[in-house]
Order: C-alpha cells, then sequence, then structure tokens
C-alpha cells in the first residue's frame, strides 16, 4: 500500500531538470578523463560517465526514492540536450547578469557543502575559483538556455480548478497522494558593519603608493603576493583572463576594458573593496589583466555597535514598538531582500520556501525551533565577499509534514498538475523535433529501448 509517496513520483521530468542545475559541475569538473561518446544530438554531447555519474546523483539527492536505469536516466539526457540545441536554432537570448547570478549562488552552495572554498576548488580538481566560475558558466548558460526553451514551448499550457480536481482524485483513487515535506519561509534583517571613513582612505592611500611604485618598475606580481587579500593570488599572482562573458563583478571588467596596456589604474571600489589593476596584453576580445585587492579592516567597536543597534532592533519588534515588516524598510541593509520584506531566497531552488530537512545546516539551527512569528537570536555573518554583519531572522511561516489535502494544499497540488502537463507537452515536442535533429548514438546505447523514437526506426 501506497499511502505516503513523495512529490518525486509525479514529476519525474521537472525534478530532474532541476537536478541536473546543481549537479552539472560533476561533470564538467572531469576535464582530464578521456571518455566514451554516448550520443551526440546537434552539437551537444553525452559522455559514457555522464550517465552514472548523474544517476548516482540522482539517487543521493531523492534519497533512493527516484530509481532511474541506465536506458532512462540517457533518455532524459537527451532531452536537456535536445532542448539545448533548439534553443540556440530557436535564437533564445540569455543575459549575462542571469548566467553571473546563478554562478553566484552555485558557489555558495558548493561552500556551503564542503565547509570552505578551497575544499570546493580542490574536490572538483579546478585550479582555482576564477577556473571553478568558467565551468559553472558554461553549465549554468546552457540551464538557462534549456529553461527558456522549455518556457517558450510551454508559456500557454494552464490547468482549470477541475484538471487539478481530477489529478488529485486520480493520486487518491490509486493511494498515492504525495506527502508534503515541511517547510518554512524565512525573512531577515541585516546590519552592515561597515569600516570607518578613516580606513577606507588608508586603504586608497596604500594603493595609490603601490601604483606610484608599480610605476616605477616595482613587479605588481610580487606587489599583489605581499598585499593582496585574494584568495587566489599565491596561485595566479592576481592575474586573470577577462572577457566581456566572464563571470567577474561589473568594476572588474569595466576596469580592464578600460585600460592601456601597461597601465595601472587608480585605486577603484567593489563589492569586494579596493582594487588596483595592471593591464597587460590584449587577445582579441580578451583582456589579461592583474590586481591587487585590499579589504578595509573593521575595528571590534564597529562590530560592537552594529552588534548592539541589531539587538535593540530585534528587542523593538518584540516588545511591539515597530513592526518587522516596518523595521525591514527603516534599518535593513541587505540589497536582495531589503525590498521584499525581508523574505530570503531559497538559493537552490528560487522560491521563498525552505524545505526544512534540506536547509545550510548552520541556518537550520537557528531556526529548527522557531515557532511562526518568532525571531532568532541576534548573530554575526560575513559573506564570500568578506563584508561582515550582523543579522536576525523571523519564522513567517511554518507548515508541519503532512499527506497531501485538496483544499489546504491547493497551491501546490495545482503545481503538480501544471508540471505533469507540462511534461506532456514537452514530450510531445522533442517527440517531433526528434525528427529533423542529428542524432548518433552510439552502438551500446542503441539497444536500449526509449519512449521516444531516439533511434528514429521506420515504423513497419
Amino acid at each position: 500500500m501506497q499511502q505516503k509517496t513523495t512529490i518525486l513520483k509525479y514529476t519525474k521530468l521537472t525534478v530532474l531538470t532541476v537536478f541536473f542545475g546543481l549537479m552539472s559541475i560533476s561533470t564538467f569538473a572531469q576535464k582530464i578523463k578521456i571518455d566514451g561518446v554516448a550520443v551526440v544530438i546537434g552539437k551537444n554531447i553525452v559522455l559514457d560517465s555522464d550517465i552514472e555519474k548523474f544517476k548516482q546523483e540522482v539517487d543521493a539527492r531523492s534519497e533512493g526514492k527516484i530509481t532511474i536505469s541506465d536506458c532512462e536516466m540517457l533518455e532524459k539526457l537527451m532531452q536537456q540536450k535536445l532542448l539545448a540545441h533548439h534553443a540556440i536554432v530557436d535564437s533564445v537570448t540569455v543575459s549575462e547578469a542571469e548566467i553571473s547570478g546563478r554562478v553566484d549562488r552555485s558557489v555558495e552552495y558548493f561552500t556551503q557543502q564542503y565547509g570552505s572554498l578551497d575544499k570546493v576548488i580542490k574536490a572538483y580538481g579546478f585550479n582555482d575559483l576564477d577556473d571553478l566560475k568558467k565551468e559553472l558558466y558554461t553549465v549554468q548558460k546552457e540551464n538557462v538556455l534549456i529553461e527558456k526553451e522549455q518556457q517558450n514551448i510551454t508559456e500557454k499550457i494552464d490547468v482549470t480548478p477541475e484538471e487539478v480536481r481530477l489529478y488529485f482524485n486520480g493520486l487518491k483513487k490509486n493511494e498515492e497522494l504525495p506527502e508534503f515535506p515541511a517547510e518554512i519561509e524565512l525573512a531577515q534583517i541585516v546590519l552592515n558593519a561597515a569600516p570607518t571613513k578613516e580606513e577606507n582612505d588608508r586603504i586608497v592611500t596604500k594603493l595609490t603608493e603601490i601604483k606610484k611604485q608599480i610605476e616605477e618598475g616595482a613587479s605588481f606580481k610580487m606587489k599583489a603576493i605581499i598585499n593582496s587579500d585574494d584568495p587566489g593570488v599565491t596561485q595566479n599572482g592576481g592575474r586573470y583572463e577577462v572577457t566581456k562573458d566572464s563571470p567577474f563583478i561589473k568594476e572588474f571588467k569595466e576596469m580592464a576594458f578600460s585600460l592601456d596596456i601597461g597601465q595601472v589604474s587608480k585605486p577603484f571600489k567593489s563589492d569586494f573593496g579596493y582594487h588596483l589593476m595592471q593591464l597587460h596584453e590584449v587577445k582579441g576580445n580578451m583582456r589579461v589583466a592583474s590586481h591587487i585587492l585590499m579589504q578595509p579592516d573593521i575595528p571590534d567597536t564597529r562590530l560592537k555597535d552594529t552588534q548592539q543597534r541589531a539587538e535593540q532592533i530585534a528587542k523593538d519588534i518584540r516588545e511591539g514598538a515597530i513592526t518587522f515588516a516596518d523595521a525591514v524598510k527603516k534599518y535593513s541593509e541587505d540589497k536582495e531582500t531589503k525590498n521584499n520584506g525581508g523574505v530570503i531566497v531559497n538559493p537552490y531552488s528560487g522560491e521563498t520556501k525552505f524545505d526544512l530537512t534540506r536547509m545550510d545546516p548552520a541556518l537550520y539551527a537557528r531556526v529548527a525551533e522557531l515557532k511562526k512569528g518568532e525571531l532568532s537570536d541576534v548573530f554575526f555573518d560575513q559573506n564570500r565577499n568578506g563584508e561582515k554583519m550582523f543579522k536576525f531572522i523571523v519564522m513567517k511561516d511554518r507548515t508541519d509534514t503532512h499527506i497531501a489535502d485538496l483544499v489546504e494544499d491547493y497551491v501546490k497540488v495545482q503545481d503538480l498538475a501544471l508540471r505533469k502537463k507540462r511534461e506532456e507537452t514537452i514530450t510531445k515536442w522533442a517527440k517531433g523535433k526528434i525528427k529533423d535533429t542529428y542524432i548518433k548514438m552510439s552502438e551500446v546505447h542503441s539497444k536500449c529501448s526509449f519512449e521516444k523514437n531516439w533511434k528514429k526506426e521506420i515504423s513497419k
């Protein structure tokens, strides 16, 4: 009797698509290994190793709730590559901002999984953060293309209330109602512990002096190794290859493309701190440049003052002197959440809901015991840019693990029904596109039985 099944079963294709967005780095990370080609679709390939890697990841991430054969996984991968191929054919465009944002979220995700950025770089065999970001950029660009092509295919698809009811009743009749996990919605107030004006001025003065020394003949590389706060400086001396599509911050790219060869920039500011840059080479659309990053120190007194301010704001909210929503507008300094009521977006799903069992352990520890409407204690945090801050979190909403109910979970059931209908639409689209798409399959995998006619066999 299958009274309690998971949502995964009814949205297999959609779930796998989400998984692919997180898992693809594993495929790209094995850059040296010679591998067999399972199938070519247009200009896209699926490697033999991809099939096994993705199978293992699906099993791990679904906690064994999704089982899939080699042939099934190959078909899912082929459909992804088919979507990517036709996105290019259909002139689907993606913005650099879309891709860069995803790259940053991916870096954060893997850093949380492994505990540090250095461990991520080592685990996946990359040379440095720049190398990692280049690979992630390629992965996420394809992911965005796939998603946009899917959106174009299914943009007119919708479900009526009657279709939702019929879908739910079908699951209920077959004793296959999904179990929805415990979910929470969080919001935060963040106060940045900013450096003093005097400290900022000290950094600028220091970089200006270094600039003068370099212009008088000092080695930029040595100055970078001695002075730069860039964690990759010991490996590359602060030297990077920059294109307009590279996943670097805007200020960094703009400066690289504004300098003449040999020129040393004035100190300039970004979210990471203050930079000094020298342009070494121009290779077509590529600029080869070195930089020195210096991050201002924040005195303990400034940290203490910021903590006390945050604790006072939290106290005022608890005592009813100000609402959380008004406090966010008045005090919060977080760019991403200040204008949406402080609501924290799940970096892995892009939604505001968090599965309580699939959260960053540090965040889980702070909010797991909170009831709806309760505030966490004020705590210190530091982002990958080196920015220091104090924050506290409110539990905006919380639901426990439960079997799907049509009334209470109508929106979720509606979403499942819509996903199923969209999957069916994409499947129909794929069957039509296979006919006019170049597909070459290895002899081994041509023995698979597929739902779609990937082998382009002629019906007798």
